[in-house]
């Protein structure tokens, strides 16, 4: 439920783009490498749309690229050559010069990486993407999506890698793995984008597909990442605050692999409960998820280490129809009451210190300029010796539901 042109989830279920046949049958032997094992290098979508009218997009964008390249290469993608001529324009000279930046153009439409660019696997030992299907969150506009659908086959045919496709809907933003085969997710996301199979169905697919020996299932994702149609929702001081174009509960909102034992899960500062709903009913699904994980088992038999990561205070920001995502939230029909046309609302963010990317000797994290930023920072160098813990501001990308995490895509090496 992101920012392409966003149509009812019933529309959606409709539309060509949200499955395909497969293009060749899934391998017998595949593994989904996590994303803690070196890397080839990180992909990066040229945003080609915006949340707030005085908060361009691309900010984040040059500014997460600028902290990659001294460790990771980075694959720079532009829907046309027309952006991608834009795009050089804000890139700086010793950006465009390093070799380890590549640009390039494909065509696509939103700039979400994690959710509709390659899933790369290895089949074999050999490097291939795993093409499953892609419904724009669960819901669709039929040009939009088979763009977005589609890029990971314009990757593969460029650079010669083996394709397997599936009709399995789904975005990486709710795959957490351990490289080793298991494959912690939110269960109702799953269930949403696949309406019509079982839980059982669900897991053959990803076996087949991911190469997947167990699943760690979680019930539910944070209150403010729930689906945008469904607001407004109770927010701090009894406010009535928007959703603003989410997914319905990625997992890489509130829980992550560390390394293939431990797990890092978002905890609630008790100091929030008081005056913030967000907050007290965040408690209640990361408590349920907590049981769920304390449960679990690594393939080997033993618990996780499970470090426990702060949320940030709730996030109001105002929009009006100047704002971009205010016109897509404006487009929506909700469950609660009609949306006030022309009249400006109040947001929360999709913010999160879990949403941020890992790579070769460093994580990139987001910041909020809160006392608790600090805080965050120190546990992620905890969870991640040997790599420098960078934060950015990342905010106007939270401002349209996602984060750092989101607008990447790792490539294995």
């Amino acid at each position: 439920m992101r920012p392409s042109l966003f149509l009812l989830f019933v529309v959606g279920l409709l539309l060509s783009c949200q499955q395909k046949t497969s293009q060749q049958q899934p391998p017998s032997s595949v593994r989904l490498p996590s994303e803690f094992e070196q890397q080839a290098a990180v992909w990066v979508l040229w945003p080609t749309i915006e949340h707030v009218a005085d908060m361009p997009n691309r900010a984040v964008t040059i500014a997460l690229i600028d902290s990659l390249l001294p460790y990771v290469a980075v694959k720079l993608v532009c829907p046309n050559d027309s952006v991608l001529a834009s795009a050089k324009s804000y890139i700086s000279a010793k950006t465009l010069a390093n070799k380890q930046f590549t640009l390039l153009s494909l065509d696509y439409e939103g700039f979400w990486a994690r959710d509709m660019g390659p899933a790369f696997v290895f089949v074999n030992g050999q490097k291939s993407i795993a093409d499953h299907s892609f419904n724009n969150w669960g819901g669709a506009d039929s040009v939009a999506c088979q763009r977005d659908e589609s890029l990971d086959e314009l990757v593969a045919a460029k650079f010669g890698l083996p394709i397997y496709s599936s009709s399995i809907i789904c975005e990486g933003g709710n795959h957490e793995t351990d490289g080793v085969g298991t494959l912690m997710a939110t269960l109702t996301v799953e269930k949403q984008r696949n309406p019509t199979l079982s839980q059982q169905q669900i897991e053959e697919k990803y076996r087949a597909l991911f190469g997947i020996k167990q699943f760690i299932w979680l019930n539910k994702g944070v209150h403010e990442d729930d689906f945008s149609w469904e607001s407004p929702i109770e927010g701090p001081n009894g406010q009535q605050v928007y959703t603003l174009l989410t997914t319905g509960g990625h997992i890489d909102e509130y829980a992550r692999f560390a390394d293939a034992n431990t797990i890092l899960l978002a905890e609630v500062d008790s100091s929030d409960l008081a005056t913030d709903p967000i907050a007290r009913e965040n408690l209640i699904r990361i408590n349920e998820n907590l049981k769920i994980i304390q449960a679990a088992r690594t393939p080997d038999g033993k618990p996780y280490r499970i470090i426990r990561m702060p949320m940030p205070r709730s996030i109001v920001r105002q929009l009006s129809p100047k704002d971009p995502t205010y016109s897509i939230l404006s487009s929506l029909t909700y469950t609660k009451k009609p949306f006030p046309t022309g009249k400006p609302i109040l947001g929360v963010a999709a913010t999160s210190y879990l949403n941020f990317l890992i790579t070769n000797g460093v994580v990139i994290a987001q910041k909020y300029n809160q006392d608790r930023d600090q805080k965050a920072k120190n546990i992620l160098e905890t969870a991640f010796p040997g790599r420098k813990i960078i934060m950015i501001d990342a905010l106007r990308i939270n401002l349209g539901g996602g984060g750092i995490h989101c607008i990447t895509m790792h490539e294995p090496k």
